[in-house]
């Protein structure tokens, strides 16, 4: 997800939005910037940077007008997306809203923290916080008609570790490679690695021992120890594939990635939480967006079609 897809993923994915920080421009104040006749007000970004720290110092002029700047691109995007999906899904129905404003209470109480105090904390009004969960909804409405359930069902069986929220511990031993090595090259460093293998499965090293003498990954510090991880979005997908295949206290056979070659061992595994597909299928389809970056793709053609009129002085 990148930085420009903060406001309105934030939303999709649960989180305090830009939008919710509109809540407090004015009417009458006069427009930063027009996207497709569409005004965001000085306020608006106004009350984007009252939610800052306090700086010890006043900024320079310039920085400030830089970050003014960045505050209005992300305004603009949450607009621009906004927009499109008031033209490709259809409107939220007040029960759906009234439905998710419900099980955000529940979930809200779950937490003791109150429905109310929450609005307030994060600077919100009741209308501004329904219209944010109406766009959620239509998010939610336009990735059904983008994804199908075929699809939603390949994915979710190809990546259940994922939504059953396991995760695994590993340690490993990179030999990197490069773009120019030739197939023998290749085979060399193969080879290497199936050899440091065998040593440590023969007894005459240990993983860590052998990690921190072969492999080209600064986690050779740590004996190659790379922490927990869950079956998408922290490591490329042949390295998870072998390592959540593996049995805990084993070695993977050498696993190629983009990176280079791998040994994988694996040091524990959690036993996660079992899924339905039934239950899952609108996370499904916002996991699939992630992956192939559907919300940022959206953005860049609607910048490129829309008609965005700087007006910050």
């Amino acid at each position: 997800m990148t930085r420009r897809a903060i406001s309105f993923a934030a939303l999709i994915f649960g989180v305090a939005t830009v939008g919710a920080l509109r809540l407090s421009a004015q009417q009458n104040d006069g427009p930063a910037a027009r996207v497709n006749g569409e005004a965001i007000l000085q306020s608006e970004i106004k009350a984007i940077l009252d939610q800052r720290p306090p700086s010890p110092t006043p900024l320079p002029a310039n920085v400030e007008r830089s970050v003014r700047l960045e505050v209005l691109d992300m305004l603009v995007d949450d607009m621009l997306m906004r927009q499109f999906l008031r033209q490709n899904a259809p409107a939220a129905q007040q029960p759906e809203v009234q439905k998710e404003v419900a099980e955000l209470k529940d979930a809200l109480k779950k937490q003791n923290l109150a429905y109310e105090k929450w609005l307030v904390d994060n600077k919100m009004t009741e209308q501004r916080m329904m219209q944010d969960v109406a766009a959620h909804i239509q998010w939610k409405h336009y990735l059904a008609t983008r994804i199908s359930d075929a699809e939603v069902k390949n994915y979710y069986f190809a990546n259940k570790p994922f939504f059953d929220k396991i995760y695994v511990k590993a340690s490993h031993i990179l030999l990197k490679t490069s773009s120019n090595y030739t197939a023998g090259e290749h085979e060399t460093l193969k080879q290497k690695l199936a050899q440091v293998r065998q040593e440590i499965t023969s007894g005459r090293t240990t993983f860590e021992q052998a990690a921190r003498t072969y492999s080209e990954c600064p986690s050779k510090d740590k004996g190659g120890d790379i922490g927990m991880f869950p079956y998408k979005f922290v490591v490329v997908e042949p390295f998870a594939r072998a390592a959540f295949t593996t049995k805990v206290g084993d070695i993977t056979d050498v696993v190629r990635t983009d990176f280079g070659y791998h040994l994988i061992k694996v040091v524990d595994r959690t036993p996660g939480e079992t899924s339905k597909l039934d239950d899952m299928k609108d996370t499904v389809r916002k996991v699939i967006a992630q992956d192939m970056e559907l919300y940022p793709k959206i953005l860049a053609e609607q910048r490129r079609i829309a008609k965005i009129e700087n007006l910050l002085q």
